[in-house]
């Protein structure tokens, strides 16, 4: 009995080095598969399958296109508005981000000018009071100031 059990686990021993050599052998790929993206349609795309559905007239060639091109149903309605609200050259294909708001834009504007506007005005002062004091120290060695144009007071 006991030579049997020890035939038993030899042979079971066995098995498991067999197994554990056929696990080597089948193990996953260890490549990364990359993640799924959105697919983006470019004008013309979006132009030649609206086309093509616009053309279809027996029962069924619409889910035909559908399946062949590989979208849904909706997009065929978003497509077909976006026809319908803008012309062919426009809407179609849209850019994303942040839409530019014209109120912003001119209120910055606005800003700008004003900032300029002070920084004149103190450039203006300084230079007032940089031409009286060149009259005061005319005035003070005795030169003439006929040269210089009078400011008006």
């Amino acid at each position: 009995m006991h030579n049997r059990k020890h035939q038993i686990s030899t042979s079971a021993a066995q098995q498991d080095s067999l197994n554990a050599s056929s696990v080597e052998v089948q193990r996953p790929d260890p490549e990364v598969v990359p993640s799924a993206k959105r697919r983006a349609f470019s004008k013309a795309e979006k132009l030649r399958i609206l086309a093509a559905a616009d053309a279809c007239v027996a029962p069924g060639d619409i889910g035909a296109l559908l399946r062949r091109e590989g979208i849904y149903s909706s997009h065929l309605a978003t497509w077909r508005k976006q026809r319908q609200l803008a012309d062919e050259a426009g809407a179609l294909e849209r850019k994303r981000g942040p839409k530019v708001d014209p109120a912003a834009t001119e209120a910055r504007r606005v800003r700008e000018l004003e900032k300029e506007v002070e920084r004149l005005r103190a450039k203006l002062a300084k230079a007032d009071l940089i031409i009286d004091v060149q009259k005061k120290l005319s005035t003070l060695l005795g030169l003439s100031t006929g040269d210089t144009p009078s400011e008006p007071k």
